[in-house]
């Protein structure tokens, strides 16, 4: 009677475990993202907020209408984006001092063009939206014309992805593979033996 390899069962066990555990975990990551998006959806159409100057990771006012002072400009980033019409092209965004007194910093997208090449623009009062902005956490979107460019696509909470799900079934998938490749692999050193 030929017995199973005990290391290598263990170690395929592990593995396929290891991979369903992660897809259980992705369904939990899509419950959470479902809720995370539902709550910025219904912000969409909440009142303006004050531009908060130190914002909270735990409560980012995402997808509310704000705005801020740009005092001073202190660099401009070009960056793909789209316009209101959903052309793509080049977002201008700039980094700017929101006091005088070289008060923190914060982003504006303040206009898009068919062109990277930054334009002048020395800042001033900005209406927009408040998006996701990666390490900064969030950035303000121009809803006006600033600069002679064209308005940017407002942003959306649909804007964000939520995979969750097929990574869950991804890693379901490969922990099938995993099962089958093993058992066919045992059963061929059966015959073999």
């Amino acid at each position: 009677m030929n017995r199973l390899p005990v290391i290598p069962t263990l170690l395929v066990a592990l593995a396929v475990a290891t991979m369903i555990g992660l897809g259980i975990w992705q369904l939990q990551r899509k419950e959470q993202k479902d809720a995370m998006l539902s709550r910025y959806e219904s912000a969409v159409g909440l009142p303006a907020v004050a531009w908060p100057t130190v914002p909270d990771p735990a409560a980012l006012p995402l997808f509310r209408r704000s705005s801020l002072n740009c005092v001073r400009v202190v660099k401009i980033e070009t960056v793909s984006g789209s316009n209101a019409a959903d052309k793509a092209g080049f977002a201008h965004v700039a980094s700017c001092r929101t006091d005088a007194a070289g008060g923190p910093d914060a982003k504006v997208a303040f206009g898009w063009s068919e062109r990277p090449q930054s334009p002048k623009w020395d800042g001033g009062p900005v209406e927009g939206i408040i998006a996701p902005s990666g390490a900064q956490l969030i950035k303000l979107v121009s809803t006006d014309a600033v600069a002679g460019l064209e308005i940017l696509a407002e942003p959306s909470p649909r804007q964000i992805p939520n995979n969750h799900l097929l990574y869950a079934i991804q890693w379901f998938i490969f922990a099938a593979a995993a099962t089958i490749i093993y058992i066919l692999a045992v059963r061929k050193r059966t015959k073999a033996s």
